[in-house]
Parts: C-alpha cells; sequence; structure tokens
C-alpha cells in the first residue's frame, strides 16, 4: 500500500513539474516573440483627419438639432 502511495504521488510531482515547466516556457518565448515582433515590425500610425471630421459633427449636430424641434414642435401641436 506505501509502495502505491509513494508512486502515486511521485507521478504526481512528476506531472505538475513537467506543466510547471512547460508553462513558464510558453510564457518566456511568448513575451520574447512579442518583443521581437514590436522591435521589427512596428505598427503604422494613423494620423485622424481632424478638420473633416469636425465639419461633419457639426453638420450632424446642425440637422439632428433641427430635426428634434420638428419632433417636439409637431408632439405639442396635437
Amino acid at each position: 500500500m506505501d509502495n502505491l502511495i509513494s508512486e502515486g504521488l511521485s507521478l504526481m510531482v512528476y506531472g505538475m513539474g513537467f506543466v510547471f515547466v512547460f508553462l513558464t516556457l510558453l510564457v518566456l518565448v511568448t513575451g520574447l516573440m512579442s518583443k521581437l515582433v514590436s522591435k521589427y515590425i512596428p505598427e503604422p500610425v494613423v494620423v485622424p483627419k481632424v478638420k473633416a471630421a469636425a465639419k461633419s459633427v457639426a453638420t450632424n449636430n446642425d440637422e439632428l438639432l433641427a430635426v428634434l424641434s420638428a419632433a417636439v414642435h409637431h408632439h405639442r401641436s396635437k
């Protein structure tokens, strides 16, 4: 009985040790790969179009205000 328990405990320790080593290596290799990719393949810089967006937002807000005003006036006139 003691032999069976000791074999089970040793198998558990070897299995947990193998999983721990594998996961540690996985984290280290993933971090290294991330650093290499970001070093040699940088992300492109996106320049936002501020002026065009500001005009369309102002136009959309004016149109939205006109539609809302008409809806409120129509609702109150009933």
